[in-house]
């Protein structure tokens, strides 16, 4: 029975960490590295604490995103997607908090080591440390506080922001000790693919988000054209690695990311096809690789060019 308690307790944690979400941070930190690669600036300590630092960022914004759904009881039995740890009763709010306390420390800790690490001149060091609060305070305020910004449908530019072109510039930049503007074309097509699995995520929850007032982007578009912005997101990502390759790369090895052309619109014609938000159930983990398989090629791409 204590085994039992045990296995159902740490099963709740996983939901709430969600591990699987992982990847999309740590996409967009691979392929800044691989464009610093590319320029012959990679160094592995700082790309190692920038995957550190973004996975914890995103597990932040995993456990903050239960806790202020949890508070404000838009988290449902009518919901379609995975019970959380919180739903299921395993953990208790007060564990939830002590978790995020816990996590935003380690965040911090992790990402002053960073900019020691990276930083030479004190104009960065200050600009990354203020980068750093920012990502940390946009990760709790998506859905906690009087009025979070997920609840407004301002979820999906933050995404852009914080998983494309803030990590992938970013990146590149505490390898590279500068900023290059051809950094602007993958980091937007990493910030799209991300924002389209936010998007699935939220047509799945579109019914139950509509009932407790939270007004994602996918509530306020409706689930007709919430359906074809995701088909656009998923279009324009790889649109930006094409214009990319087209420009710098001059290498067949720059298009290998064209291999997931063919999943990614099997999947956009599959969130058009079909219409109800239990269908979107699925499409979250196929979004996630989708997305992955999308960046990690870029990046191999880029690094054999």
């Amino acid at each position: 029975m204590t085994s039992l308690i045990h296995s159902s307790k740490t099963q709740a944690w996983l939901d709430s960490l969600r591990p699987k979400t992982l990847p999309l941070a740590f996409a967009s930190i691979v392929t800044g590295s691989a464009i610093a690669s590319w320029h012959s600036s990679f160094k592995p300590g700082i790309a190692l604490l920038a995957l550190l630092t973004a996975g914890l960022l995103q597990i932040l914004s995993n456990l903050a995103n239960d806790y202020g759904d949890a508070i404000k009881g838009s988290d449902t039995e009518a919901r379609i997607g995975p019970l959380r740890g919180i739903q299921t009763g395993m953990i208790s709010l007060t564990e939830l908090r002590n978790a995020l306390i816990l996590t935003i420390l380690l965040t911090i800790v992790s990402g002053i080591a960073l900019v020691t690490l990276a930083c030479e001149k004190p104009i960065d060091i200050v600009v990354f440390l203020s980068l750093g609060c920012l990502a940390i305070l946009a990760a709790i305020t998506y859905t906690v506080g009087n009025r979070p910004y997920g609840y407004i449908g301002l979820g999906d530019i933050s995404v852009l922001i914080f998983f494309g072109w803030l990590s992938v510039a970013g990146s590149y930049y505490l390898q590279t000790g500068h900023f290059n503007s051809i950094v602007i074309l993958p980091a937007t097509a990493c910030g799209l693919l991300a924002t389209a699995v936010l998007n699935i995520n939220n047509l799945r929850d579109i019914d139950n988000d509509r009932m407790n007032g939270k007004n994602t982007l996918a509530v306020r578009l409706g689930a007709k054209k919430a359906r074809c912005y995701h088909m656009l997101l998923l279009m324009t990502a790889p649109a930006c690695l094409a214009l990319f390759a087209l420009f710098y790369l001059h290498s067949l090895a720059g298009w290998l990311f064209i291999l997931t052309l063919p999943l990614l619109i099997h999947q956009a014609c599959y969130v058009l096809r079909e219409t109800t938000a239990f269908s979107m159930r699925p499409m979250l983990e196929k979004t996630v690789k989708g997305a992955l398989l999308t960046n990690l090629l870029f990046a191999v791409g880029v690094m054999l060019s």
